[in-house]
């Protein structure tokens, strides 16, 4: 009797131990899925803005990526401000869609390399004419506080 009690006591305790391992495990997993979706969400965001330009607006599109800029990013992008802005005024209204997106590797910063498919629909300046336009992306997103920004993004050729 005194065998089969322990046998069973060791039973249970590696059932339990199993366990414990599989729910932390578990545990884990979701909340990588989690971040990734959360990044993912972002990096959708953040491409649909940038790629959709109003000229009438050239200020306020300026702002906004700026706002979701940080690092390396938001600094090229203040010293250029001037000529996007010119550029942004200038150029013909577009529709700018994240088609999809994925994370490419998480660093160990704990930023992540966000690859991001985009198609950019707009008009000729005689309006006669619909073009679209598809383009890869390599983002990397940081975590600051509670919100992700770009510090990187680079077109993919």
């Amino acid at each position: 009797m005194p065998i089969a009690m322990t046998i069973a006591v060791l039973v249970a305790a590696g059932a339990i131990t199993a366990s414990s391992f599989i729910l932390v495990n578990h545990r884990k997993h979701h909340e990588l899925a989690m971040k990734e979706v959360d990044v993912l969400g972002f990096a959708r965001s953040f491409m649909t803005t940038f790629t959709s330009l109003d000229p009438f607006h050239a200020n306020a599109y300026v702002d906004r990526i700026l706002a979701n800029g940080t690092g390396d990013f938001a600094k090229q992008y203040r010293d250029k401000v001037n000529e996007v802005l010119l550029n942004v005024a200038q150029a013909e209204p577009t529709k700018g869609t994240a088609l999809d997106a994925g994370v490419e590797r998480w660093n160990d910063d704990g930023s992540a390399s966000v690859l991001v498919a985009t198609e950019v629909t707009y008009k000729t300046p005689d309006g006669k004419q619909t073009i679209e336009s598809t383009n890869r992306w390599v983002l990397t997103a940081q975590r600051e506080g509670d919100q992700w920004k770009i510090s990187s993004l680079q077109q993919v050729i």
